[in-house]
């Protein structure tokens, strides 16, 4: 089993700024991916940030120049940096991990989630 815990949602002021973590434990053989999506209410989960294990980043446009994604591969763990929030970035924020448990198989996990609520 693998499970994705995550730390450092809160509540902020626009323009403020929040450091989100992430921390994968249990049956990991490697960590292909990394990354971080977000669910706002009444819409659909989306992609805010992601990053493979050779550090190629890919950001939504909303978040381009104000997220920055970062990942430590010896302790397992992911962290988004998010700068300049706006209240539109108000939402569920869940990390997601695809691990390989062994050279053959990946797996997808998520975290539970935590809230980040930017007020205006």
């Amino acid at each position: 089993q693998v499970q994705l815990v995550e730390s450092g949602g809160g509540g902020v002021q626009a323009g403020g700024s929040l450091r989100l973590s992430c921390v994968a434990s249990g049956s990991i053989f490697s960590i292909n991916n990394m990354g971080w999506f977000r669910r706002a209410p009444g819409k659909q989960r989306e992609l805010v940030a992601d990053i493979n294990s050779g550090g190629v980043t890919n950001y939504a446009d909303s978040v381009k120049g104000r997220f920055t994604i970062s990942r430590d591969n010896s302790k397992n763990t992911v962290a988004l940096q998010m700068n300049r929030l706006k209240p539109e970035d108000t939402a569920v924020y869940y990390c997601r991990a695809i691990v390989s448990v062994t050279i053959n198989q990946a797996t997808l996990h998520w975290g539970q989630g935590t809230q980040v609520t930017v007020s205006s």
